[in-house]
Order: C-alpha cells, then sequence, then structure tokens
C-alpha cells in the first residue's frame, strides 16, 4: 500500500505543498508515496484580487497542472480530523461522508473572516472568498437601480487593514462607472486607529493619507461599531451612517478545522509549528498558508497571513513532509524578505521594502510592481513538469 500524503486545500500554500512533495518524490524516484490534495474545488483562487471587479475570473484551473505532476485531486470538504487513527471524514461532490487515512497531514485550509459584530451576518458584505466577492460585485451593479439617495451613494468599509485599503481605494472609480461621475460619492472606512494605516510604518502610513484624500475617500478613525443592520451603522457613540453598503474586512480567524488538531494555537487559531512546519506536538500532522503560526527568520518575524508567506510556506511544508516519509533531512523555513505591495486604486500603489517597511517607489511605478505580482507572479506555473518542479523547489528565489 503506498504511503499517503494528504493536502486539506488547494489555495495558494495547499497548492505548491502538493508541487514541491510531488517535485521531490519524483526526485528520489518514490513512486510509493502518493499525494492527494484534497478541496471543493480544483482551482486556485486568487483571493488577493477579489477587491477588483470581474471577480468571477480571478480563479486558474489546477487538474492539468495536478496531472502533470502526479497530484491525486478529490472534490470534498473535510469536516472532522482523528489524529489519533489518522484518518479524515470529508463530505465528497454527492455530499456523501466519506473517510479517508494519511500517514502525513498538511493543514492548507486557510482563513475566513468571522462576522461577529451584531448585525454583520445579515446586512455586511465582504471580499473574503470568491462568492461574497460576487455578491457584492452584482450588489454595486444593481445601485444604479435603485432611487438617488445618501445612502446608496455610500458606501463603508469596516477596517482599515491590507484588504480595507485596497478595496476602499478602488470603490471610487467602480462606483463612478455605476452611478456616473457627477454622483456624490462617499467611500468612508471604519478604523479602530487613531490614525490611517496606523498598523503600518510612518513613511507607508504617510503614502496611504496622501493618496485617501486625493481619492476623496475618508477614514472615521477610533471608531467602534456598535451594529449593522439595513440602514448602515451605529457607531458606539450612537452616530449612525446612512448606507445601503457595508463592506466587512476585519475579524480574520484560521479554519476551525485547526481546532480538531490536538496542539497549541495562537489568537487567530493558528498551529504553532516547528521551523521545519510540523505542529508542535504532533508527529504527522503540518500547516502551512494561514493556519500556520510560523517563525520566518531570526528576528522574532512571524509569517502573516498572505499569499507572499503562503506560497513559501507550502513549498517548504510540502518538500518537509516528503522528506519525512523518504528519510531524508528536512529544510529550515526561513522567508527572511518581506515586500509590501499595496493596490491604491486610481492614485497608483505603493511598494515597501523589509519589516519596516521603507517605501521605494509609489503612483504609476508601484502599480506597474503591484499588476505584476496580481497578475502573474501568484498565479500557479504552466501545466509543464519540469517548469512546475522547478517552480516548487523551495529554495528558488521568490521576492
Amino acid at each position: 500500500m503506498k504511503e499517503q500524503i494528504l493536502i486539506l486545500g488547494a489555495g495558494f500554500a495547499g497548492m505548491w505543498a502538493a508541487l514541491s512533495a510531488a517535485r521531490l518524490t519524483s526526485l528520489h524516484d518514490r513512486t510509493d508515496i502518493e499525494i492527494t490534495v484534497l478541496a471543493p474545488q480544483p482551482e486556485l483562487r486568487i483571493r488577493p484580487r477579489f477587491y477588483e471587479a470581474g471577480v468571477e475570473n480571478f480563479a486558474a484551473p489546477l487538474l492539468p497542472l495536478f496531472a502533470v505532476t502526479g497530484v491525486k485531486f478529490i472534490s470534498g470538504s473535510a469536516s472532522e480530523i482523528d489524529t489519533a487513527s489518522q484518518q479524515i471524514w470529508y463530505h465528497n461532490a454527492q455530499d456523501q461522508l466519506v473517510v479517508a487515512r494519511y500517514d502525513r497531514l498538511i493543514m492548507a485550509t486557510g482563513s475566513h473572516i468571522t462576522p461577529v459584530l451584531p448585525g454583520a451576518q445579515e446586512f455586511a458584505f465582504d471580499v473574503d472568498q470568491l462568492e461574497s466577492a460576487a455578491r457584492l460585485e452584482r450588489h454595486l451593479a444593481a445601485l444604479a437601480e435603485q432611487p438617488d439617495s445618501a445612502a446608496r451613494n455610500t458606501v463603508i468599509v469596516c477596517g482599515g487593514g491590507f484588504t480595507g485599503i485596497e478595496l476602499a481605494t478602488e470603490l471610487p472609480s467602480r462606483l463612478r462607472a455605476i452611478l456616473g461621475d457627477t454622483t456624490p460619492i462617499r467611500v468612508i472606512i471604519l478604523d479602530r486607529s487613531p490614525v490611517a494605516g496606523g498598523r503600518y510604518s510612518e513613511q507607508l502610513r504617510g503614502v496611504i493619507e496622501q493618496a485617501s484624500e486625493e481619492l476623496g475617500v475618508e477614514w472615521l478613525l477610533n471608531s467602534e461599531i456598535k451594529g449593522i443592520d439595513e440602514t448602515g451603522v451605529t457607531l458606539q457613540d450612537n452616530q449612525h451612517i446612512a448606507s445601503n453598503t457595508v463592506i466587512l474586512t476585519l475579524g480574520v480567524q484560521a479554519s476551525t478545522l485547526t481546532q480538531q488538531i490536538p496542539a497549541q494555537r495562537d489568537p487567530q487559531g493558528r498551529l504553532h509549528v516547528d521551523q521545519h512546519l510540523k505542529v508542535i506536538g504532533q508527529n504527522q500532522v503540518y500547516a502551512t498558508g494561514d493556519v500556520a503560526f510560523a517563525s520566518t527568520d531570526d528576528q522574532g518575524n512571524h509569517a502573516l497571513m498572505t499569499c507572499q508567506h503562503a506560497i513559501m510556506l507550502g513549498r517548504f511544508v510540502g518538500h518537509n513532509v516528503a522528506a519525512d516519509l523518504i528519510g531524508i533531512a528536512p529544510l529550515p523555513y526561513r522567508q527572511v524578505n518581506y515586500v509590501t505591495c499595496l493596490d491604491l486604486g486610481a492614485w497608483g500603489a505603493v511598494y515597501t521594502e523589509g519589516w519596516d517597511q521603507v517605501v521605494k517607489s509609489t503612483r504609476e511605478e508601484a502599480k506597474k510592481i503591484k499588476v505584476a505580482i496580481t497578475n502573474e507572479l501568484i498565479y500557479p506555473p504552466q501545466a509543464e513538469r519540469e517548469l512546475a518542479f522547478a517552480a516548487a523547489d523551495p529554495l528558488a528565489p521568490f521576492v
């Protein structure tokens, strides 16, 4: 019987884990090891682009790539994990409950927004998943059919983090295309921070503030949200902002499946892993991407919930799981380089380097870098075996 590497999730980390494991087993001619990806769809959903228009186009097929690299794919959704018996249960495409065994399990189940604010689940939109981003896009298009009002013309973005900023700065041009150039559009970011872009470097914050001002994006700072309803948002001071479009970008948590792994988790639900991305306290379970609390270097930095880190985490974890079964030394995960490339809508973008976020380029120059990243760099490799394996090497250059 073949030894089984089972990967839960086909996002950036899951896809690259599969390719990296397939690469190493091929290099060692280990046809007795089978690599399987279990996920709802055989596609890589380009989540970093979900704030853009045309979201239905942001999914890349994976079956041709898996076919040429020898990776097996199962369409299904995992529901239960038993680490003692090394089995998982999943609902297949016919909604039947099926069991699968593993010798090594890779948790790559990603993250999701948890709508904890009162009324958020019923009345707020998000760009967290392809389906919810498509729902928002349909709603925005339908605004033109509504009577002109302040509530129709006002969009509120809850959360001033990376996704919130990219979405908010993209919205003015999208809304004008729908409602007309003369419509008095308001895009408001509600954020707890006392300054715009509070979690970023002072230099980067300055760029965000400049772009927001030029685009007409408003920041309502020190804001605590009391609740969301069909009329808009009410703040803790009882101030009410009328809006037909409230978008949630905060409250991101790791997949709830991590709770079924007997191990330590961080406040976002990410599993603590060692330098080889093995879950601490588990001999057969590894974690990667948004479900891994992983050290990136010797300076105290940890991987963020970004595709930049997920891609490299995937490459390392796939290699190390295969190395574990083959019986060779694993590679310590290291990702010393860190960059930020923040889209700022019609204003352009901003590109920084290092954890201290030193601004290297802005406006159109940075926009070209952003487009190269989101339209090319983060997409799957071509469905050619040698090209795919070369790209999956954890020691190959990335950023």
